[in-house]
């Protein structure tokens, strides 16, 4: 109990606020137009002029904001750099041209098809990315993520701007930390419904099945899956002290590999799926360590920037970076450690709390949680600029703990 104790002392100032302070927040409402709401700060100084149209006021009003939350554009008026124009063919398809202005000359013309005309809209803009900057797009990601309605805490999925919103579960009672696997098939998810105690399920969105994975003595939490998705790891208790734990894909043949005299939570695969990343207060305060996947020594990450680092993600994208959150100046940040210079720097700039980072594809951008007194919402986040866009509907009230997908 003691072990258990201090690991919801340490913890809750993040994941587990959400157990404890739940918001009324009224039931799901119809999709409206989305409008993006921008954190005031200067673009990148190789931001590209781009204007940005499409002919239907739907389709026009999302690919605005699709290129708004990237820092490496910035609109303007037509005719002053690269004009960017979608037209949809079908009830799935979008054509997208880029043209340059003053000349007009093609850059990309391509009719690109999606699962529905909006998701065929994302899919032609992130072609446009790649055919301006050369650099892969993140429009087409999908979020895992948690609304709080009600005191209740139930697992959702859209696309990245709050669009094709679908309820995972129906649990009446607290899902949390809701985690993709690498083909998109499965969620896992942390659930009280069945004993008021934490357990591991998996949902199956091919079927909609609901599988426990994990229901042992004591917590059972913070499921994650390795790129490949042949594994799992996991943070159990039953033994004492919550530790991190590896698995198959399906919860079979758990082994521990943390053997440390202190709490470990928020496990992550390394990109190439070599090692485990954790928060561990093994060293006074919470610090992240890694290890390799089939167990042996930590090593601390030298972060060196504040006594309170939790919640990392391993950029697959650039696997040089990680992201975690950090304690600073009374509330909390997101933060970004390169491990090529070994340095770490504050990214994030709310005004209360950014928790709970999860990497988008480009390993530029990626969503968060801002947190206020009153108010949780997913954000955008440029890691370079620090430039931040809402992408949660306010209508859809308390939403936090996003997972990242990429199709």
């Amino acid at each position: 109990m003691k072990a258990l104790s201090r690991f919801f002392k340490k913890f809750l100032p993040i994941t587990a606020f959400a157990v404890v302070a739940a918001f009324a927040a009224g039931p799901l409402p119809a999709q409206q137009p989305q409008r993006n709401i921008v954190v005031d700060i200067p673009y990148a100084s190789d931001a590209i002029s781009v204007s940005v149209s499409a002919t239907t006021a739907e389709l026009d009003n999302l690919a605005k904001i699709a290129f708004d939350s990237h820092g490496r554009f910035r609109r303007v008026a037509a005719n002053q750099s690269h004009d960017i124009r979608f037209t949809p063919v079908g009830a799935s398809e979008v054509q997208v041209s880029v043209t340059r202005a003053g000349s007009g000359a093609a850059v990309l013309s391509q009719t690109v098809s999606g699962s529905s005309q909006r998701n065929a809209l994302l899919a032609a803009a992130d072609l446009a990315v790649k055919a301006t900057t050369g650099l892969n797009g993140y429009f087409t990601s999908r979020l895992a993520f948690v609304r709080e309605s009600g005191g209740k805490h139930e697992i959702y999925t859209s696309d990245l701007f709050a669009g094709e919103i679908r309820q995972m579960t129906h649990d009446n009672s607290l899902a949390l930390t809701p985690r993709w696997s690498p083909d998109g098939s499965r969620i896992v998810y942390t659930g009280y419904y069945r004993m008021g105690s934490p357990e591991i399920f998996q949902i199956d969105l091919r079927t909609m099945q609901r599988t426990r994975l994990v229901g042992l003595r004591g917590t059972n939490t913070g499921a994650r899956f390795s790129p490949d998705g042949s594994r799992m790891a996991m943070v159990l208790s039953g033994e004492g002290n919550p530790e991190i734990y590896v698995s198959d894909a399906q919860a079979r043949g758990i082994r521990r590999i943390t053997r440390m005299p202190s709490v470990e939570a928020s496990p992550c695969f390394s990109p190439d799926g070599s090692k485990i990343i954790f928060a561990s207060d093994v060293a006074g305060g919470l610090k992240l360590f890694t290890m390799p996947v089939g167990g042996g020594s930590a090593s601390r990450v030298p972060t060196d920037i504040s006594r309170y680092c939790a919640e990392p993600d391993w950029s697959a994208a650039d696997p040089n970076k990680i992201a975690f959150t950090v304690a600073q100046n009374r509330g909390f940040q997101v933060a970004v450690f390169d491990l090529k210079t070994s340095q770490a720097k504050v990214v994030s700039r709310a005004p209360m709390d950014a928790i709970e980072p999860s990497w988008l594809p480009d390993g530029r951008h990626l969503v968060y949680t801002q947190r206020s007194a009153n108010q949780r919402e997913l954000r955008i986040l440029d890691t370079e600029t620090g430039r931040s866009t809402r992408v949660s509907l306010p209508a859809l009230g308390q939403c936090s703990q996003a997972s990242v997908w990429r199709p």
